[in-house]
């Protein structure tokens, strides 16, 4: 059984469900999924991310595009497609329409998966790391839809900061001028995605999911623009990538971005596949514990957020 909650959004009957009763859901991306993570772990790695929502006491909502239909929550065969279909769609907020009147499918970015979860009526959701400014960005204007998205978008994002592949302060300044918020959960800096730290501070901390939930309280007694929350929650330090490989194969990743030409959407995959390679496998790693840490977070602060009054 499933319900359209909004129009041109299914949710599960799961999803349905517990929103109906106020219960606590977290929605989660497939680009992951389909894009991010090698067959067959990329399909392990999507029902273990579920599993650590359903531990926290929330619902998972995975969101993907099925056959033209943007669904709020899958089931498991649908999960099973997401992960083995090669014909499988990356689907930013831009894609969803284009996508819906031709019937195709496709996994869900950031941007797409904030907008159709916030469309669906869900607050919180867990990801890896945010896109954000691109280096350079003076001479290319090269800026993630993430943001821009965010800025208009009510939901809390629980990330391990914006990949560090991208110009971090400023995709920090942008975020500060679009009016998105930013807690660093637990911490005083800015996480690096592989990173615990960026480099950058940031101005509020957040202790517990408690205070996030309080946080989220404020935005609504305050009203105006629906702009997103972002919890930025550290990679366990243990889980890090070492930053001296770290800074020594970015560089070199850089350097052949320019060397051979890589332009456009076409940069972010090359260089987080260039790191993958470069490092044995070790960004990846740090990766999976960023997202695994974020969604469990997610976990707890929808559960929190499911009390208010």
């Amino acid at each position: 059984m499933e319900n359209q909650r909004a129009a041109g959004v299914v949710t599960s009957a799961e999803v349905t469900d517990a929103l109906s009763r106020r219960q606590p859901v977290v929605a989660l991306e497939s680009t992951i999924i389909a894009h991010g993570l090698p067959r067959p772990r990329n399909l392990r790695v999507a029902r273990e991310l579920e599993e650590l929502v359903r531990k926290a006491g929330a619902v998972p909502a995975t969101v993907a595009v099925i056959d033209g239909v943007p669904r709020v929550g899958l089931t498991k065969g649908e999960v099973e497609r997401v992960a083995q279909d090669p014909d499988m769609r990356k689907l930013g907020f831009r894609d969803l329409a284009p996508a819906m009147a031709a019937g195709v499918s496709g996994a869900t970015t950031v941007s797409g998966t904030a907008f159709l979860a916030a469309r669906a009526g869900i607050r919180v959701f867990g990801t890896g790391g945010l896109g954000g400014v691109h280096r350079g960005w003076t001479e290319v204007q090269d800026e993630s839809a993430d943001l821009a998205l965010l800025a208009r978008t009510r939901i809390t994002v629980v990330c391990a900061g914006v990949k560090s592949i991208l110009d971090v302060p400023a995709t920090l300044q942008r975020l500060e001028t679009l009016g998105v918020g930013v807690v660093g959960f637990g911490t005083g800096r800015f996480p690096g995605f592989y990173l615990t730290d960026s480099g950058e501070p940031v101005d509020w901390t957040v202790r517990d999911a408690g205070e996030v939930a309080a946080v989220m309280r404020g935005q609504d007694a305050l009203g105006g623009h629906d702009a997103a929350l972002i919890v930025a929650n550290p990679v366990a330090a243990e889980h890090q990538l070492d930053r001296a490989l770290h800074d020594r194969v970015l560089a070199e990743a850089l350097a052949a971005v320019e060397r051979e030409g890589v332009t456009g959407q076409a940069i972010t995959p090359y260089l987080l596949a260039y790191l993958t390679e470069h490092t044995e496998g070790a960004s990846l790693e740090a990766n999976l514990a960023a997202v695994r840490g974020n969604v469990a977070l997610a976990g707890d602060i929808a559960v929190a957020w499911s009390r208010r009054p």
